[in-house]
């Protein structure tokens, strides 16, 4: 909980991203986790897509002025504690989510630079690269960049670690005041490294081998949102999420036939109570 004029409330979290009708990544993945961790989440669609886990079959992208009034409305009344963003889709959306934010004043912004599905399908125009680069990255705490992604915001092919950290040095230098570049599509175990603008520090973790990864990065920047509106600084919120978002592939139910969804509710699943502790 969070003190709040009139005592303590429930912290709030917003995501600004699209809809995955198989429910694994996307606002249902972040809304979900905002649960699994005991924040109230809102919402902010940018796209709608017809997916599972074999594949995206279509996506129809929202007007961009009905974007920019989800966000106002949400933050005029509820308010949040942090926000981030998935799939933006199009350069025109991407203005219109950094203008509100912008005006909003949103301190503790996630950036999730979405740009592939896990099955390969674009969901970033080839145009919206710079506009998030331009617009967007300016407004971040956080930015969290796969590999992949890493390298077209840096525009520096990585091939080992002193890439990797001139990548970050890159993506920092283009306004965002954190990077957290992941290390999935690596060999050997996934350790994802944070750049604070002057120090590298390493997260490792479990290689877990599973097909049931999908909506893996939607959750671990919604993760680190929501241990941000709870209060944590950034290392503590990116330590946290990695053990969530671990914790939920491990746990995933094996739905589908491709890459299956996470469980973002294994705890209670498992008879816990209460939303997990602050060291889950």
């Amino acid at each position: 909980m969070v003190q709040g004029q009139t005592g303590t409330r429930t912290p709030t979290a917003l995501t600004i991203a699209g809809s995955d009708s198989g429910a694994g990544a996307g606002i249902q993945a972040d809304l979900k986790t905002f649960a699994a961790l005991g924040v109230y989440g809102t919402s902010a669609i940018t796209a709608v897509t017809a997916q599972n886990t074999l594949g995206v079959r279509a996506v129809a992208e929202l007007y961009p002025a009905v974007v920019a009034a989800q966000i106002d409305a949400v933050l005029e009344d509820i308010g949040a504690d942090a926000a981030k963003t998935g799939m933006l889709a199009s350069a025109a959306i991407v203005e219109a989510v950094a203008s509100r934010l912008r005006w909003h004043g949103l301190a503790r912004l996630v950036v999730d630079p979405v740009m592939v599905a896990k099955g390969g399908d674009r969901l970033l125009h080839a145009d919206a690269v710079q506009a998030v680069r331009d617009l967007l990255l300016p407004l971040a705490l956080v930015v969290t960049p796969n590999l992949p992604e890493a390298e077209v915001l840096a525009g520096l092919p990585i091939a080992g670690r002193a890439d990797l950290e001139e990548a970050a040095r890159r993506i920092a230098g283009l306004g965002a005041r954190y990077v957290l570049v992941k290390g999935g599509h690596a060999d050997g175990p996934p350790t994802d490294v944070l750049f604070d603008g002057v120090t590298f520090q390493d997260f490792g973790g479990e290689r877990i081998r599973t097909r049931h990864t999908h909506g893996t990065g939607c959750t671990l920047s919604a993760a680190i949102a929501a241990r941000l509106s709870l209060g944590d600084d950034v290392a503590a919120a990116v330590g946290a999420a990695k053990r969530y978002t671990a914790a939920a592939i491990r746990h995933a139910p094996g739905i589908g036939g491709g890459h299956g969804p996470l469980h973002h509710f294994w705890a209670y699943a498992e008879g816990e109570t209460g939303a997990p502790s602050r060291d889950a």
